[in-house]
């Protein structure tokens, strides 16, 4: 307990004092001052603004890919992974991908995962997945996928946080979220139908957890380079 209340004291100071910072967000012709700046946070280079991009998409200044866009490239992975099955290098992949889908442990219903880390968040959407029977070939084929689409752009962002983040967003979006639908019948004798629709928010560490997860998995096969 007071390790934690020095943890927090000592960040409040940061927080109140910082050292070097820009007043104005480094990424020009942005205009908004820094969180260190304002001192509601400490990075001292980028503004709230730009912070919850790199959040979202990994990069700072590049947004990331759409589904669409991504397309062919996943159906390429798909075909080539399917043919080669029997490949030493894609059955370890496929191994590795199934070890995560069962330490992920009890599947755990999206409304459920407000206030758990990001490691369990992340376990929660490998347990999703298993849950959905996706095939391990699919998880592998969106790292494929990827790495196809960045070697085909003609300004990618080369960093390895924007890879695994863009990986992890895909299977974020395989993994889905939770549905209920109730029917109960109201005073008047009609039926009435309740739904409940809970996507879990695609930001943050739970990304970088999901996508560094897929690159261990998908080592195997990172020496292998399909043509866009």
């Amino acid at each position: 307990m007071q390790r934690q209340q020095r943890r927090i004291a000592s960040l409040q100071g940061r927080i109140a004092n910082p050292q070097d910072a820009y007043e104005r967000c480094a990424l020009f012709p942005c205009p908004h001052p820094t969180t260190a700046h304002m001192r509601e946070g400490l990075n001292r280079v980028y503004c709230r603004k730009h912070i919850e991009f790199f959040r979202r998409h990994g990069s700072y200044t590049k947004r990331s890919y759409s589904a669409g866009e991504l397309r062919r490239y996943r159906v390429r992975a798909i075909r080539w992974l399917s043919q080669h099955r029997d490949d030493a290098e894609v059955d370890q992949a496929v191994a590795a991908v199934w070890r995560l889908y069962y330490l992920g442990g009890r599947a755990v219903q999206a409304f459920r995962l407000a206030g758990k880390t990001p490691t369990e968040r992340a376990k929660a959407v490998w347990a999703q997945l298993r849950e959905k029977q996706i095939d391990a070939l699919e998880v592998l084929a969106a790292w494929m996928a990827i790495d196809m689409r960045l070697r085909d752009d003609p300004q990618p962002d080369c960093h390895e946080e924007y890879r695994e983040v863009q990986v992890a967003k895909l299977i974020h979006r395989m993994a889905g979220g939770t549905h209920k639908r109730w029917e109960h019948e109201r005073q008047d004798g009609k039926l009435e139908v309740t739904e409940l629709h809970k996507h879990p928010v695609s930001r943050g560490r739970v990304l970088r957890v999901v996508g560094s997860d897929t690159a261990s998995a998908a080592r195997s096969l990172q020496q292998i380079r399909l043509a866009p």
